[in-house]
């Protein structure tokens, strides 16, 4: 199984990999996300550690069972040889109602068939007023490439 583009990255072929991760993040499909990761895939979100697959899976799946609406979109930060730093913002809430956004940071790391094969993200979570909110969905095609706000 392999995953285009395939490292070395270059800005085009890197960007193209965030969108992609992106897109496929925004369809709550565990199943569908992971695939985009080697068998033996290595992850630390959070405070979590995650391996292999059906790992990750389980992980999406507690996940977007807690994280309600969730809306997702990813900037490329870098990037060198088989590697991306991905910078990101999401929003969701909660089932009591309460609304987040969460900011984080990714590192990546891929094989030469062009599925991950490291993920490390470290992510702060604001609560915000559904009043707030500005991520809701997948990025319509007018907002591609549009950076994230800082706040």
């Amino acid at each position: 199984m392999s995953r285009p583009p395939f490292p070395p990255f270059d800005e085009r072929t890197a960007a193209q990999k965030v969108q992609a991760a992106e897109d496929a993040w925004n369809t709550r499909d565990p199943e569908r996300v992971a695939l985009a990761y080697t068998e033996d895939s290595v992850w630390r979100n959070r405070d979590r550690f995650v391996t292999g697959r059906a790992e990750i899976v389980e992980f999406l799946r507690e996940k977007w069972s807690r994280e309600l609406d969730y809306a997702l979109r990813k900037e490329l930060w870098g990037f060198r040889g088989n590697r991306i730093a991905v910078r990101f913002q999401y929003e969701c809430r909660d089932a009591g109602g309460q609304v987040w956004r969460s900011y984080g940071n990714e590192l990546w790391e891929f094989t030469e068939d062009g599925l991950m094969r490291r993920r490390e993200a470290s992510i702060n979570d604001v609560p915000i007023t559904e009043a707030q909110r500005r991520i809701r969905g997948p990025r319509p095609e007018s907002e591609r490439g549009v950076l994230l706000p800082v706040r």
